[in-house]
């Protein structure tokens, strides 16, 4: 009996507190509640707006266990008391079920993601660096080589600044700098022919002509694993015989620093700087440390002013320019 007055008790006030909570007026209440079980009963009145009823709110008995020929008061949803089939009531606490599982090969519905910002077309990736196809392009370029001293040197300025330079080197050298040539094709920068013993090819026949540059390209491939797909004639020398038999694109240049004669750092520096635009080739040497010092002074001064520096190839690839054998090139735009 105490049990049972317990429960009621419980529900009645379960009813009071979401009746203030809700705040509006209770329209159902306990009748005869002092005369005990079997006689206290739930007596409700359907509210305008609906809150209380013998009726399962939508879906409610779908998620809870309803003991059968029992019925269940709802306020707003949820489940307060039962009503035995001997008229009885008692507050109840059922148990939620889980909702019904996901049928196999109904679709679900995919979380919601963010859309990932759209990739700026301009920036692109090369030689392990980024690239902004908005701002001007160079290529600095260096003959004669290898040369560890300064080719070093050089290579330390540009990286600090995402450069890369084209190396036109001299095939009988490679292999004693191979550690620098190998440097130089890691780093990304460019592996290029300058003929194997630094010949004026103007003065050669044409089978000699094709061994300068085969025994070039086979030494440089054999020490980096890079075949070279650029040529560049020493002095610029060349002939209709020169320009048949190469093979490769002829690389020559539209800035000549002439940093070989003078050797004097500020003449090259003044030969770049105020001189250059998008699509110039520079012509240097890898021989001379005023070159390596020249190269250390202009590069962050043309790095500030918004210039790229990149190998030959990239500059063509990035003009949309295609490079065709045996055709001279001194910029490319």
């Amino acid at each position: 009996m105490k049990k049972h007055l317990n429960l009621l008790k419980k529900a009645a006030a379960l009813s009071l507190s979401l009746s203030l909570l809700l705040s509006f007026p209770a329209m159902a209440a306990w009748e005869n509640e002092h005369l005990g079980p079997g006689a206290a009963q739930w007596i409700e009145e359907q509210t305008p707006e609906g809150n209380a009823s013998h009726q399962p709110a939508p879906d409610a008995e779908s998620h809870f266990d309803v003991p059968e020929d029992h019925s269940v008061t709802y306020i707003d949803g949820q489940p307060v008391s039962l009503t035995n089939p001997d008229g009885t009531t008692e507050a109840i606490s059922l148990t939620p079920q889980a909702p019904p599982a996901e049928t196999a090969g109904e679709p679900s519905t995919p979380p919601a993601t963010e859309t990932a910002p759209a990739e700026d077309p301009n920036i692109v990736t090369s030689g392990g660096r980024q690239l902004d196809l908005r701002k001007p392009m160079i290529a600095l370029t260096y003959d004669d080589g290898p040369y560890a001293p300064v080719g070093n040197k050089i290579m330390d300025v540009l990286e600090q600044f995402n450069g890369r330079a084209t190396f036109f080197m001299v095939g009988d050298r490679v292999r004693n700098y191979a550690t620098e040539v190998k440097r130089m094709v890691s780093n990304g920068h460019e592996v290029a022919n300058h003929t194997y013993n630094h010949k004026y090819l103007n003065k050669l026949d044409a089978a000699s002509i094709r061994s300068q540059v085969e025994q070039c390209n086979q030494v440089i491939q054999e020490v980096t694993g890079v075949r070279p797909s650029l040529m560049r004639l020493p002095g610029g020398n060349q002939n209709a015989t020169v320009r048949q038999n190469i093979g490769m694109p002829i690389i020559l240049w539209n800035i000549d620093t002439r940093d070989w004669a003078t050797k004097n750092a500020q003449k090259t520096i003044d030969a770049v700087l105020g001189k250059v635009k998008d699509g110039d080739i520079v012509l240097m040497h890898e021989l001379y440390s005023s070159t390596a010092d020249a190269t250390a002074t202009f590069v962050p001064q043309l790095a500030a002013q918004g210039f790229q520096f990149v190998t030959v190839s990239e500059l063509a690839q990035f003009k949309g320019k295609a490079l065709t054998a045996n055709q001279v090139y001194y910029s490319i735009r």
